[in-house]
């Protein structure tokens, strides 16, 4: 049997979705499946042994990038597929596999994409499901027949982890990094309103750092360079903000003896990696969103606009992340390493 499985095209999702690839693989455990996946998430399953292979999806999405399109339509078609799943709820994921030729293509039944598959499967409402988003790929699996109920999803880890910690060591001491680090992630995709300050962030490593006889790593996005330089000249540390592929920060996270963070990827890469984690969390929620597995902390300002999940605060002084002192975090960090 061949199975596809359209990835989510977020960083955080693609954690987040790792327990329904898992369940696929239980499933049917003979199978050749293989994971198509946007060219920015394709390192993460490089290491994951319930698929057999990615095919990266490359071009952009909507109408443009056509021919590339076609290309992975006609790739599709060669492979002929017994079964897709659609993670992603957009109308195009579901006309690439429709045009591919999957003979049965599962997904939530969303954007109008109902006719392009044969199991168009019902969205979860309010209150049929755990709340937190993990659950949300497995109910797909459920509702479609695929596994007969919702595993328990306590933690979810990615496979490999030891060798992807010696890669980061040795990334580490490339660039003369040796001994503990602390790793930190000061931007975030979301918006603005969902960013702790750099100054917050900084002061914090610096007592982490003292108090552990740490250097500090400061990683980000190249758009994000600025931010994480400020962070960096703070702390002494090194900033690889645009410096390293996805794959290699996943390695030299996994290096790190502890990770600071705002709701973001990096935070859930940490929390995979069984790395300890403390994640500063203001307009957005925790329950619904927030990292997975013991080695993760929550530090959050109780404030009666939050979480608001916007952007940008309407209010104009983000109370949320601005109440949150360094404090908080170094103490939740130390009690993790203790």
């Amino acid at each position: 049997m061949k199975i596809l499985i359209r990835a989510t095209n977020w960083i955080g999702d693609a954690v987040l979705s790792l327990p329904a690839l898992r369940a696929v693989r239980q499933r049917y455990p003979d199978a050749d499946i293989a994971v198509l996946a946007r060219p920015w998430v394709v390192d993460l399953y490089k290491g994951e042994r319930s698929i057999d292979r990615v095919i990266p999806l490359l071009g952009l999405p909507g109408v443009r990038a056509f021919a590339e399109k076609r290309r992975v339509v006609a790739a599709l078609r060669r492979e002929r597929f017994d079964l897709a799943i659609l993670l992603p709820n957009s109308f195009e994921s579901a006309a690439l596999v429709f045009l591919g030729a999957a003979k049965r293509r599962v997904g939530y039944r969303r954007d109008g994409r109902s006719v392009l598959l044969t199991d168009a499967i019902p969205l979860p409402k309010p209150g049929e499901l755990p709340r937190h988003e993990r659950y949300y790929y497995p109910e797909l699996l459920r509702r479609a027949g695929i596994i007969d109920s919702l595993p328990e999803i306590n933690e979810i880890l990615f496979d490999a982890i030891p060798e992807a910690r010696q890669r980061g060591v040795a990334l580490f001491a490339a660039q003369g990094i040796r001994g503990p680090v602390v790793g930190i992630s000061p931007g975030a995709a979301f918006g603005g309103a969902k960013r702790w300050s750099a100054e917050g962030f900084a002061e914090a490593a610096r007592q982490i750092a003292a108090r552990t006889d740490a250097t500090v790593a400061v990683f980000g996005s190249a758009a994000e360079k600025p931010l994480c330089q400020q962070v960096a000249d703070a702390t002494g540390g090194t900033n690889f903000a645009g410096a390293t592929t996805l794959r290699e920060f996943i390695d030299m996270t996994a290096a790190c003896r502890i990770y600071l963070a705002n709701d973001s990827g990096a935070m859930h890469i940490a929390a995979a990696l069984g790395v300890p984690c403390v994640t500063v969390f203001g307009p957005t929620d925790e329950t619904a969103t927030g990292p997975v597995g013991a080695t993760a902390r929550i530090v959050r300002e109780p404030v009666p606009c939050a979480p608001c999940k916007k952007r940008e605060c309407p209010l104009g002084h983000h109370l949320c992340m601005v109440g949150v002192p360094a404090a908080r975090v170094v103490a939740e960090a130390l009690h993790l390493l203790s």
